[in-house]
């Protein structure tokens, strides 16, 4: 999914829809999932997997990918990455940071949220709006779903270039039909390249029961309008 996603892009993808039989983990790693259960060590292991076999795809060796104080995995030096589970589906996604800022991804699977107080949590009125807009001519896409997922990639992309929390009601995504979508920041962007950001342009896609999205930046981001 997010290899024909992102075949355009300068990143290396690896994905996978099941966890392999034997599970690796470097003694790092197992130390972080020690009193986890059995599905979240699978589901922590597949993906560092993914990250691992993309790793090496760049020429990067093997090595312990653990979460930083908030989460987000430290990659090794000149690296950019991002991970994601959900059921079903595990993937990475690694890039050059002399070539990319920052990536972020997300899997969903591929069904509406089904609760009203979880939309209302990530989205405003003008994001309400739409989505209700959008499922009038395309109703059996989960836009609501997209939604929070694209949210998810944007937070996954702005926090290795800031350090800092990003909330759901501090970017507005704009849903396009096309399999893109757009994320104006409402709060100061980084400076990346020179440049103030001031959003994010990403993309998704459905397909087999699992909603991806992903935002790959560029370390020269394209000038307002492009």
């Amino acid at each position: 999914m997010l290899q024909s996603l992102l075949a355009a892009a300068p990143v290396t993808v690896v994905e996978t829809r099941e966890d392999p039989a034997e599970l690796f983990l470097f003694p790092e790693e197992a130390e972080v999932v020690a009193r986890a259960v059995d599905k979240r060590r699978s589901e922590f292991a597949t993906v560092r997997q993914c990250a691992r076999t993309a790793l090496a795809g760049l020429g990067v060796p093997a090595g312990p990918i653990l979460p930083g104080p908030k989460g987000a995995p430290r990659w090794p030096e000149g690296i950019v990455g991002s991970m994601t589970h959900c059921a079903g589906y595990r993937a990475a996604v690694v890039a050059r940071a002399s070539a990319v800022a920052s990536v972020g991804i997300d899997a969903e699977p591929a069904a509406p949220l089904g609760d009203a107080d979880v939309l209302r949590l990530v989205s405003d009125e003008t994001e309400r709006a739409a989505l209700a807009d959008l499922g009038s001519r395309h109703p059996h896409v989960p836009w609501d779903r997209l939604l929070f997922s694209a949210k998810e990639a944007v937070y996954k992309t702005w926090f290795p270039l800031t350090g800092r929390w990003l909330g759901f009601e501090e970017a507005r995504v704009d849903l396009a039909p096309d399999g893109t979508f757009t994320a104006a920041l409402l709060v100061p962007g980084p400076t990346v390249a020179g440049r103030e950001l001031t959003g994010f342009r990403g993309d998704w896609l459905i397909r087999d029961g699992i909603a991806v999205t992903a935002i790959v930046l560029p370390l020269t981001p394209a000038p307002p309008g492009t």
